[in-house]
């Protein structure tokens, strides 16, 4: 073991301590500077017997987060506070009571919504679905806890690869599920980018190798086509009395992989892997018509496509982003996306609302729209529903969505999550009116409650004084707010509709002579497998349960011998705890195709795996242990929101077992193309096919294969054999 050198060490803590004194600097006021030392000072004292797995001491990682928060987000000195004392109270022996003495209330409260919550909740739910739930009630109150907690996980995804394999995986889905949509809606657009290309690093890191190759290896022509794209450009716009700085930003590696994905296509066919941008220098009151000055000149130079225009300065995003995007017809008859913007709104495209305090003083200010958005998730924790999971999804679904415009019949303008409904609508104007609608006008025309709204419509909503929610109209509403209020209106009517089963069930009870009881209604319910006695009641006063059931149970009561093997042959259902503790045993790893493995377990047909992928075992109840690739489709929901249900699993050898993969083929028909491919797979590659399909449309072929296959070598061989046939261009490996 090589010998620590603590005076390096202590050197090199200086060094990170001043540079983030200088990260910090233009914001510090009087006194700032001493409250910084302290912090600095007690998150030095208190980590000093503890390192990170990397080896490193560990006040690495506060300086490091505090720094991030200071020259990334360009949070003010509460903030670096914080981040030098954000796992003080979780890992030390300090508190929170400290924290109050030594620094205030303000800082003591950040830290509390920092602090991850130790021990085990809901034992359905993952840990981490309520460590965000406190995190959210604490965002609510205070935005900077939420802008801390990102930089403190973009620091530790920089720093991933010195943890254990599962654990990387499980870190980077969480953060591809959770934190970089985040990062997103709060404007935070180059902390979304790196969170989103790290999550693919480690999750699907073949992948992003490649992309990441390809740009490297395109960049000499992206810089100079850029160059060339510039020059005609620059002159006149200085002419024009314009300061304005133009460069040419690449695309993420991750929203290039999503293109790649979603769109079917390769690399080489995505046309906009980076985008200019001009930024110019011009007072607030003439944003608007400088832009569109701007946007005069390069179109004078090059064609607009008019699909192609977003104007999000008349109309920001939600996350307060703003900017004019077009896509013109550049040198050498290559598309590019061009967008233009202020100096102001570029700060807040990167940094988000932490750039808009620095604004503040603008009339037209944007942070009306963080607090509406804090008062959405205020309005979600009150929601009746105590499932961490279920808050989760619902978060996930409005307040990442993509948002629409609509109007109301006098004209106001609404924001509205992507999907959202009629009756989404009539809950977001108000509870009574989401209560009792029954109806909609969209554009003057009657549709149905279900009916999705689209951006631009006017909608009016049509109410009732009898009408109440319905049991279906979960169904029909897609907003969190909908939803919650639905859900508690039912659960109101449930428990008047109860009341009354109790009434006649007690009635019932005396006439079999059976007592009135809490322990005979809880034993009746259990007779009957119900989950409590409210739900025993709401069926007696709907009919489903008569005079036969209690007649049954009387019986029972009398002879339970004579029910033994019956009615209670499952006795006690198992839990979900003990069942992973059963499934998992004293291993942490499941061998997969193990002769001796007991452990029952099947390949997910969501991504087919074949021996050679990255996989992982998920518990399933009811079905054993379910394998899926890393890189499945369903991946990133399940470890990040379940991980203690997720088993190790590695291939044993798989010789003799042939497993089923897909490919999809595309190319250019020629005569005797398909014998071609197919005399490649059985004759000359020895593999068993189960399905072919194969569609010609004027000149082009498209065809998907199902093949037997042993692992992902002897795919990767199949496929690159195949790529050599005459006329092929194009062959990928498919889920299903």
């Amino acid at each position: 073991m090589n010998e620590i050198d603590l005076e390096a060490e202590k050197k090199e803590i200086l060094n990170r301590y001043k540079a983030l004194l200088k990260a910090s600097k233009r914001r510090l006021q009087k006194g700032d500077k001493e409250l910084i030392r302290k912090a600095f000072e007690v998150a030095v004292d208190a980590h000093k017997e503890m390192r990170r797995k990397s080896g490193e001491p560990y006040i690495y990682h506060p300086i490091a987060v505090a720094q991030i928060c200071a020259e990334e987000i360009g949070l003010g000195t509460t903030s670096i506070v914080c981040a030098l004392l954000h796992d003080t109270v979780e890992d030390t022996d300090i508190t929170l009571d400290d924290i109050r003495g030594m620094f205030g209330e303000k800082e003591a409260k950040i830290i509390d919504g920092l602090t991850k919550i130790s021990g085990v909740f809901d034992q359905t739910s993952s840990l981490q679905a309520e460590n965000f739930r406190k995190m959210m009630l604490t965002l609510s109150d205070d935005v900077r806890v939420i802008l801390i907690k990102l930089a403190d996980r973009l620091h530790n995804m920089r720093t991933l690869e010195s943890m254990k394999r599962d654990k990387q995986i499980k870190i980077a889905s969480e953060t591809l599920y959770l934190y970089a949509p985040l990062a997103h809606r709060l404007g935070l657009n180059s902390i979304k980018s790196e969170l989103e290309d790290l999550g693919l690093k480690y999750t699907n890191k073949e992948t992003y190798d490649e992309i990441a190759l390809k740009l490297r290896e395109s960049e000499p022509e992206r810089k100079r086509f850029i160059q060339k794209f510039i020059e005609p450009i620059k002159d006149i716009l200085v002419e024009q009395g314009f300061k304005a700085k133009i460069y040419g930003r690449p695309k993420s590696i991750f929203s290039i992989y999503n293109k790649i994905k979603n769109k079917g296509v390769e690399f080489e066919e995505i046309y906009d892997l980076f985008a200019i941008r001009i930024i110019i220098d011009t007072p607030y009151e003439q944003e608007k018509t400088d832009c569109w000055r701007v946007y005069s000149i390069i179109t004078d130079f090059y064609h607009p496509s008019p699909e192609r225009l977003r104007d999000w300065i008349s109309t920001p995003k939600a996350n307060g982003y703003e900017s004019l995007h077009t896509t013109v017809m550049g040198p050498d008859g290559k598309w590019v996306e061009v967008q233009i913007r202020t100096k102001r709104m570029d700060e807040i495209a990167e940094m988000g609302y932490a750039a808009h305090w620095k604004y503040k003083d603008n009339p037209d200010d944007k942070e009306g729209q963080l607090e509406d958005w804090l008062r959405k998730i205020r309005e979600l924790l009150e929601s009746p529903e105590e499932n961490a999971m279920d808050f989760i999804d619902d978060f996930k679904l409005n307040l990442f969505a993509e948002e629409i415009f609509v109007f109301t019949p006098t004209g106001e303008m609404r924001t509205m999550p992507f999907g959202a409904t009629a009756l989404d609508f009539a809950f977001d104007i108000h509870t009574k009116v989401g209560q009792h609608c029954i109806g909609a006008k969209v554009n003057h025309k009657l549709v149905p409650l279900n009916y999705e709204l689209k951006g631009g419509d006017q909608v009016e909503i049509l109410t009732s004084r009898k009408q109440t929610p319905k049991e279906d109209w979960i169904n029909f509403a897609s907003t969190a707010k909908a939803k919650s209020k639905i859900k508690l209106a039912l659960k109101e009517s449930h428990r008047k509709i109860a009341d009354e089963g109790r009434e006649i069930l007690e009635r019932k009870f005396y006439k079999q002579k059976l007592e009135f009881t809490v322990q005979n209604l809880q034993d009746f319910a259990n007779f009957l497998k119900l989950p409590n006695s409210q739900e025993l009641f709401y069926r007696v006063a709907k009919d489903a349960i008569g005079i036969k059931e209690i007649k049954d149970y009387a019986k029972f009561k009398a002879h339970p011998e004579k029910f033994a093997g019956k009615k209670q042959e499952s006795a006690i259902p198992q839990t979900l705890e003990q069942m992973v503790a059963g499934a998992r045993g004293n291993a942490d790893l499941l061998v997969i195709g193990d002769d001796m493995q007991k452990l029952d377990y099947k390949l997910s047909p969501c991504c087919n795996p074949i021996p050679g992928d990255d996989v992982f075992g998920f518990i399933t109840i009811g079905e054993g242990i379910k394998i899926h690739r890393v890189n499945c489709p369903n991946a990133i929901q399940l470890l990040s929101n379940y991980a203690y249900r997720v088993v190790k699993a590695k291939w044993n050898s798989q010789h003799l077992i042939a497993f089923l993969a897909g490919i999809k083929i595309k190319g250019t028909d020629e005569l005797g193309l398909v014998n071609n491919i197919t005399k490649v797979i059985s004759t000359q590659y020895n593999v068993n096919m189960r399905s072919i399909s194969f569609d010609t449309d004027s000149g082009v072929f498209e065809g998907t294969i199902m093949v037997y296959v042993h692992s992902t070598e002897h795919l990767t061989q199949l496929i690159n054999k195949l790529k050599k046939v005459n006329g092929v261009q194009n062959v990928v490996r498919i889920d299903s």
